[in-house]
């Protein structure tokens, strides 16, 4: 006698994948896998707002050979020529691994288009393949293993990690004061980017509600209190007023508040003047508010200081080591980090981008 079937239970229908979801998933792989290609020469190149920086980095971090451009601003296909000229340069006297490019913006999780370029005339600009592009047309081949677009704050963070002030510290975050801030993060070995690839933009974190009008669109922007550019501005405006404690300034940029610069501030700073003295204690004093701001949100053991307004070095840093004691939230009652300036000076950037094109990070 035949034992009766129990009914089977329906089968359920299996949804098509969701294509956002698919995608996601696999941005996250690209993001995590890193395939290590050696400690071979690699190029490293640096995007700034006024000059394009190029050199070829071994393995210890040593720059061996080393190209400066000016940056033609308002031309993107105009700073990738650049990009592939010196890359070209460069290319023709060494065995080259890879290269990377670190430039001033925010930088797509794929390491590979610049999504937007404060102080750059960027936006949405696929910069890894336009410059390989522009590379095999004049060499007939293409450089190295892989071509990598990172940025410059990240790029800086790495060097200083891997091989300057930070080295030996699992958790660091990197300020560049340059034109703006940038920031860069590194825990554990790896490159903090976020999720879209555009994590450590501190310089526009606002601080201000409704202060200074920022490059970016906003206002109160960190970056218009604690940069080289908020250094000029209010060393400027000093002068614009009349001043009597600005004579100085004024008689080295021979009488005209306008060529007032940030080298000029620093070297007056070191020399005595108590203006430019006030000057840097002011940028300072929010430069450690920031820092104190970071330490709340990332509780790092280092910050790094570096970019070209770190040259005035502790007539900066002491100012900034007070006002993030006293801002410090919980002082007293948690472990202070350290702040130290960086020891790679301009080449951190092209350090770290070649070697974060390597496969490191």
């Amino acid at each position: 006698m035949a034992v009766p079937r129990e009914p089977r239970t329906p089968r359920r229908r299996r949804r098509a994948p969701d294509p956002r979801r698919v995608a996601l998933q696999q941005r996250l792989r690209q993001q995590t896998r890193r395939v290590f290609i050696g400690d071979g020469p690699a190029v490293g190149v640096d995007i700034g707002g006024t000059k394009v920086a190029a050199g070829v980095v071994d393995g210890e971090g040593r720059v061996v050979a080393q190209l400066r451009r000016e940056t033609p601003t308002t031309s993107p296909q105009g700073v990738e020529d650049t990009i592939a000229e010196v890359v070209e340069e460069l290319a023709a006297h060494h065995d080259i691994v890879s290269v990377g490019i670190g430039a001033a913006g925010f930088v797509d999780a794929e390491r590979a288009t610049v999504l937007f370029a404060p102080h750059l005339a960027w936006r949405n600009e696929p910069l890894r393949e336009a410059v390989e592009r522009r590379v095999r047309t004049r060499l007939g081949r293409r450089v190295g293993r892989r071509t990598v677009v990172e940025n410059d704050a990240n790029a800086a963070a790495w060097a200083e990690y891997r091989f300057g002030a930070g080295r030996g510290e699992s958790r660091l975050v990197c300020v560049t004061m340059g034109t703006g801030i940038g920031g860069g993060i590194v825990t554990q070995g790896r490159v903090v980017r976020g999720r879209y690839g555009i994590a450590g933009e501190f310089g526009h974190m606002i601080v201000v509600p409704g202060g200074h009008r920022c490059e970016c669109g906003n206002r109160g922007c960190w970056e218009q209190y604690a940069s080289g550019n908020a250094l000029v501005r209010e060393a400027r405006e000093l002068a614009r007023s009349n001043s009597p404690v600005a004579h100085h300034l004024l008689d080295l940029a021979g009488g005209n508040p306008e060529a007032i610069s940030g080298p000029m501030v620093t070297d007056a700073a070191r020399a005595g003047d108590p203006a430019a003295v006030e000057l840097f204690e002011d940028v300072g004093r929010w430069l450690g508010i920031g820092v104190a701001n970071l330490a709340a949100a990332l509780d790092p053991g280092t910050v790094v200081i570096g970019g070209g307004v770190s040259d005035a070095d502790e007539l900066l840093l002491g100012p900034c080591r007070e006002a993030y004691r006293r801002t410090l939230t919980g002082r007293g009652f948690r472990p202070e980090l350290t702040i130290a300036r960086a020891s790679l000076g301009p080449a951190a950037g092209l350090v770290g981008a070649a070697d974060l094109s390597r496969g490191w990070g």
